[in-house]
């Protein structure tokens, strides 16, 4: 039996409902295509904006075994699902690293490891979590309810755990037998089950735990499809087919290595020579020819993340630690902030950077999501003369110089200069730092920044896009941002049964970060991924993760 410093006792025989319809308190899953009335499509022509999310084995004579190559856009962050911050770290961890739940093409939540949804007890505070008794970690180890529990604790007491704050506020973790993981809150939590859908759900071997500790991200082990079998730094990792895996036999290559290619216009060459059969994030200046090439297929999804200007405002110790001063108008003013939001027309930029492939974005919520609203939706206007009246009134030197700091691939600093050249119109001098993007990971944490553009892939809950970044001292608030309004409004917005009333409490906290401008929103791109047509059972969603666990080499047809 595992315990998390229990304060209370669990109640001895509440009343569980189970949520079938995954809307009510903790079994919420989302439709959240940008086509979110609209069933995703399973072919790969379809036009600018569609939604295009599998590529199906269907009838397709497949080829078992082999070794599949995708190009990877990043290296990935440590292999630790409990610490990691990489998008590029989730598409690896998929394919090793089983989770509780897991999202599908429609943005609903599944039960994975998992047997079913999670039962709540009427006020909320206990849930109970049935989970797989067929299960082995790629060790050996017996998966059971106690290895979740265990993972589950970890996430909350590990120094530098970045999924703390996603699991809420957890009381106590029980296994009551091998099968059951009951989690007992001190008040409702509405975003469990979504936080389960990602690596806080990812479940990790009690005894490579216990044999490595902080250094299990070196070697995880896991329950999946494939395990892990090496990584060369900035080259490439490796995993290999699990004979172990519950069920091996829908399992069909035999290794998966995920080849570092920072460039764009070398994954794109990389698949049109073959030498790599899959590749994330395809520029905009590529998506279309390689849509009209013979052999190559193109996935396209609506994303539920952003891409943001992250502005240092009290990030002196590190990410999580109390905020402190940063002795800059950028950081202390807010009308300097507004300025700079003011200054930016998105719409124009990413006409002109993306050819209109990719969407303004000012919220961390996504227009699709079922907790979208007016208030979540409203973008600050682009004014330019009004941006430098506010610049005086602050009675700052114009033009106001400042540093963004930016992964170093070419539509990044395409993007960035195009954004340099319009924050001038409204008095902003913008100096560009190119930086390798897992140093920039290393840079927003420890707050060795001006600003950052970086991005964030998005999840199901809004609470998943806002509370780690945006409550006071939380794993992922790299702007060292502070405001207790904020910090309540979304206390509040986990608690609630409701989705409407989520929504608006969503909203109200959208409106106070638009005046506050932490982060300035620019724009939410479309999940872009090619594969050459011999390989098939590939799958991207809005969540940003290209899932390869039971991809296979076809014949051609």
């Amino acid at each position: 039996m595992s315990e998390l410093s229990p304060r209370m006792s669990p109640p001895s025989t509440p009343r569980m409902v189970r949520h079938n319809m995954l809307v009510p308190v903790l079994a919420l899953g989302l439709v959240v295509g940008v086509t979110a009335c609209q069933a995703p499509q399973t072919v790969a022509e379809a036009p600018q904006g569609e939604d295009v999310m599998t590529a199906p084995i269907g009838d397709q004579t497949i080829v078992e075994g082999g070794d599949l190559v995708m190009a990877l856009s990043a290296e990935p962050d440590r292999l630790d699902p409990t610490t990691s911050s990489s998008l590029y770290t989730r598409y690896v961890m998929q394919t090793m690293c089983q989770k509780l739940y897991d999202i599908d093409a429609n943005g609903e939540i599944v039960p994975q490891l998992a047997t079913d949804l999670p039962e709540v007890s009427e006020d909320g505070l206990t849930v109970s979590i049935p989970v797989r008794d067929d299960a082995v970690f790629a060790d050996g180890t017996p998966f059971n309810a106690e290895a979740v529990a265990q993972t589950i604790e970890r996430g909350l007491t590990l120094e530098g755990s970045s999924r703390k704050g996603e699991l809420g506020p957890i009381e106590s973790i029980t296994a009551v037998d091998s099968t059951t993981v009951e989690v007992t809150y001190t008040e409702p939590f509405a975003p469990l089950t979504a936080a389960l859908a990602d690596r806080a759900g990812m479940i990790l071997s009690p005894a490579a735990l216990a044999a490595n500790g902080e250094a299990f991200g070196d070697s995880p082990v896991c329950v999946g499809p494939f395990k892990f079998a090496e990584r060369i730094p900035q080259t490439s990792i490796t995993v290999e087919r699990d004979p172990l895996y519950y069920d091996a036999e829908n399992v069909h290559l035999d290794t998966i290595t995920y080849r570092i290619i920072t460039d764009s216009n070398i994954r794109a060459a990389n698949l049109r020579s073959g030498d790599v059969q899959v590749a994330d994030t395809i520029s905009t200046q590529d998506v279309d020819g390689l849509m009209n090439e013979d052999g190559i297929n193109v996935l396209q999804a609506g994303s539920l993340g952003f891409q943001g200007l992250t502005i240092n405002v009290g990030n002196t110790d590190g990410v999580g630690a109390a905020p402190g001063v940063i002795d800059t108008p950028l950081a202390t003013d807010t009308s300097v902030r507004q300025a700079l939001a003011m200054s930016i027309d998105r719409e124009a930029l990413v006409q002109s950077v993306f050819g209109g492939w990719y969407e303004p974005a000012c919220s961390p919520i996504s227009p699709a999501s079922p907790f979208s609203t007016d208030a979540s939706e409203a973008c600050p206007e682009y004014d330019p003369e009004a941006a430098k009246a506010l610049l005086e009134e602050a009675g700052v030197e114009m033009p106001y110089k400042f540093t963004m700091q930016v992964s170093n691939n070419p539509d990044t600093i395409r993007f960035a200069q195009a954004l340099q050249a319009s924050v001038t119109e409204g008095g902003f001098e913008m100096e560009i730092l190119p930086v390798e993007y897992s140093t920039l990971l290393d840079v927003q944490d420890r707050g060795d920044f001006e600003t950052v553009q970086l991005g964030w892939s998005g999840r199901v809950d809004p609470h998943g896009n806002m509370s780690n970044r945006l409550s006071t001292s939380t794993s992922n608030n790299y702007m060292g941002y502070s405001n207790l309004e904020v910090d309540e409004l979304l206390v509040q917005a986990a608690e609630a049964n409701d989705i409407a009333e989520r929504s608006e409490l969503y909203g109200q906290a959208v409106t106070q970060i638009q005046e506050d401008n932490p982060i300035i929103y620019l724009y939410r791109l479309r999940n872009l991924t090619a594969h050459t047509t011999n390989i098939a059972g590939i799958e991207t969603f809005a969540d940003g993760v290209v899932h390869l666990s039971n991809a296979a080499f076809v014949e051609a047809g």
